[in-house]
């Protein structure tokens, strides 16, 4: 087998059957690439392409043919801006050795995708001391609300997040009575335990004004490793955004989103014997009551 090396000089070493082989490029595109790979793990912050050229002095077309190949392999992905970031082989192999990885850090790049794709206020949900703690936000592009909920818990029965982690196993409602938010807000323990039934039927839950008046919310389950959820991923905006029609639009994406963060979680639908959710095609409000099409109400976003 050969040993190639850089001056393009060659050592030809017999194989397993006496045969010499010859292919100084095949090693030296894994050279290429390894480098490439390197600046882009060891980088503090994303990469782009014009800093990956000047670091490496490698031409711009074969900068791009080897990153196209890293990326397509997983090693490598990029976030809103094009830049590169280590990809989902490195978090999940980070998430299965434990805790070396933050969940918010693997969540980030699939929260701004929803972002993105929505516009709305994307949330990270998980539950702390019987409530749903908000650990990541990526904010609506709208100028409406704009409340960082970071670091804010708020009552399970009544936040989409919190109803997601109910349904699921994640979190256990607290004794005593449910909190009334909103006119709207579910008080019943009987009428939330049919809520949480649809919210596992359809794969998602929504809110509807129970949090807070104006506020409209969908949330998507995120699961790890085996058939565990661990989080919720929502997306929440005012009620005169978020109507009857733009709602399986905005699920689909928090499922899509939620989905695509449990498998680079290690997550598995196959492996675990778990459903698809179903598909959002249809408005499911928990009481039943479509708004009329560009009704506002007063209006706030986020954390629902």
């Amino acid at each position: 087998m050969e040993l190639w090396r850089p001056g393009g000089a060659a050592d030809e070493t017999p194989g397993d059957e006496g045969v010499t082989v010859t292919s100084p490029n095949g090693t030296q595109a894994v050279d290429r690439a390894a480098q490439l790979l390197k600046e882009v793990v060891h980088g503090g912050d994303p990469v782009t392409f014009t800093e990956l050229t000047v670091a490496t002095g490698l031409a711009k077309s074969t900068t791009s043919r080897l990153m196209m190949a890293l990326e397509r392999a997983g090693l490598v992905r990029r976030d809103g801006a094009g830049r590169f970031l280590p990809g989902e082989m490195f978090v999940r192999y980070a998430w299965r050795g434990g805790a070396q990885a933050s969940l918010v850090e693997v969540a980030q790049p699939f929260l701004d995708q929803v972002g993105e794709a929505t516009g709305e206020t994307v949330n990270l949900g998980v539950a702390s001391g019987g409530m749903v703690e908000q650990i990541a936000q990526v904010d609506s592009r709208y100028l409406i609300g704009g409340t960082n909920w970071v670091g804010l818990s708020v009552p399970l029965h009544c936040a989409a997040l919190g109803k997601v982690l109910l349904a699921f196993g994640a979190a256990k409602l607290p004794p005593g009575r449910l909190e009334q938010r909103t006119a709207r807000t579910l008080t019943s323990r009987g009428a939330l335990a049919a809520d949480l039934s649809a919210v596992r039927s359809r794969g998602y839950a929504v809110t509807d004004e129970e949090l807070e008046p104006g506020l409209v919310a969908v949330a998507a389950p995120v699961y790890a490793g085996g058939a565990a959820v661990v989080a919720a991923l929502s997306v929440s905006g005012p009620a005169s955004r978020l109507t009857s029609d733009q709602i399986p639009r905005v699920a689909a994406r928090c499922v899509t989103g939620a989905s695509a963060l449990s498998a680079a979680l290690g997550y598995s639908p196959a492996e675990n014997g778990a459903r698809r959710p179903a598909r959002p095609d249809r408005q499911a409000r928990p009481h039943g009551q479509a708004r009329p099409h560009g009704q506002t109400r007063p209006q706030r976003e986020g954390a629902a």
